[in-house]
């Protein structure tokens, strides 16, 4: 027999610090999560009779609603059981409002809405979105086996099986992960469009859990050992170390910031940009590393021979181009790490988690280190109030972390 109470999610609060207000249904030892539709500061929630405080503005309407709501999953989960026909979707749909209906009686497919979703992205030029949202679509209607999915049609079981398809196929947790995380905003989209019930969100009850990811960072010994490595000049691992190299004196710069980088970014001694994933301002001096590496390309319109100049940026050509030419670095990055017997796989990445790595070993702050990679170190409030680092500070880190490479 299912039980039912009525509790505030105290799990995360809401942009104004309420929370939400749930049902929690237990069916066979098994709790599940319905929505109310409504939330409340903790301070206005009687926590002993699971109603809203009398000096709370509007309670005896507010918990009229919560009554009127408990006493329909009430009936339907007294229905259900005597036909022996649980479900937690049933429930759900109990629940339904007329005003939560979508504004047209077009059923609306998975399928469909994601692909209009894709569209408005790549005219937005968000092509690297548009992409995670493609594979994430096509990996589900693969899984569906047809050509046409309905939103109704995903439900618990559905992505249940879905997440136990990937695991077979030895597909990694965080790339499961990013899937139900893509096809969860996709739902969300949908229903903030009101082109499906938010009493069909599927999500309540599906675990999405990545791992650890493995580590990313080389020793300074390796990084060393890479620097002074023999390639051949003009060869794709001569090209393959030098970007590596640059990501490595630009404090982790991506390769994404580092292939967009053209003269206008170079003021001086200092190279400054936005980095493209998080429009956050980087400004760098140029070490003799850095210096070292610029100074044997000769620049069209980018600083590095990535992109072609006439190219329109962050658009889906582009992106081909970044993440063929990733493909490309990372070959022959871990050759050249193979002949160094460097146990780890090299990629372009690994020089951001390096720099970090080199640094705390170095006995450097992680308030500093945060800072010169562009991050927030501890609670968010009251990194407003601190006062930044001074820029020499992170100058003179980056070049004591490059001590010894040329």
């Amino acid at each position: 027999m299912a039980s039912i109470k009525i509790m505030l999610d105290k799990r995360r609060p809401k942009k104004n610090q309420e929370f939400n207000i749930i049902f929690r249904i237990t069916h066979d030892r098994v709790p599940h999560i319905v929505p109310t539709g409504l939330s409340t500061h903790p301070n206005d929630w009687n926590e002993g009779l699971s109603c809203f405080k009398a000096s709370t503005r509007s309670s005896t309407n507010l918990n009229n609603i919560l009554s009127t709501k408990l006493h329909k999953i009430q009936e339907a989960i007294s229905e259900l059981e005597a036909r022996n026909e649980f479900s937690i979707s049933a429930i759900r749909e109990t629940l339904i409002v007329k005003e939560e209906k979508p504004k047209t009686d077009k059923v609306y497919c998975f399928n469909e809405f994601s692909k209009s979703l894709i569209e408005t992205l790549i005219r937005s030029n968000k092509t690297g979105n548009s992409q995670v949202y493609n594979v994430a679509k096509n990996r589900l209607m693969s899984y569906a086996g047809k050509d046409t999915l309905l939103f109704k049609e995903i439900d618990y079981q559905f992505l249940e099986g879905f997440k136990d398809k990937l695991a077979s196929e030895n597909i990694k947790p965080n790339t499961i992960s990013n899937y139900l995380r893509t096809i969860r905003a996709i739902f969300n989209k949908a229903i903030k469009a009101k082109v499906v019930d938010r009493s069909l969100y599927p999500f309540y009850d599906i675990q999405i859990k990545g791992e650890k990811t493995q580590k990313r960072s080389i020793t300074k010994e390796d990084i060393l050992k890479l620097n002074k490595e023999k390639v051949k000049v003009g060869s794709q691992e001569w090209h393959a170390k030098n970007y590596f190299f640059l990501s490595f004196a630009l404090i982790g710069a991506s390769f994404t910031d580092i292939a967009y980088l053209t003269k206008d970014n170079i003021q001086k001694d200092r190279i400054v940009f936005r980095r493209r994933k998080t429009k956050k301002l980087y400004d760098i001096k140029l070490t003799p590393l850095a210096k070292s590496i610029l100074k044997l390309y000769t620049p069209d319109k980018y600083l590095l021979p990535i992109f072609p100049s006439n190219m329109i940026e962050d658009g889906i050509e582009s992106k081909n181009i970044t993440r063929q030419a990733i493909k490309q670095t990372n070959k022959y990055l871990d050759r050249i790490a193979k002949r160094c017997k460097i146990e780890l796989n090299i990629t372009t990445y690994v020089a951001r988690h390096s720099w970090a790595t080199i640094s705390k070993r170095m006995g450097y702050s992680n308030e500093l280190i945060a800072e010169a990679l562009g991050h927030e170190y501890g609670n968010k409030i009251t990194n407003i109030y601190l006062d930044s680092f001074d820029q020499h500070l992170i100058d003179d880190l980056n070049l004591k972390v490059q001590k010894g490479l040329k």
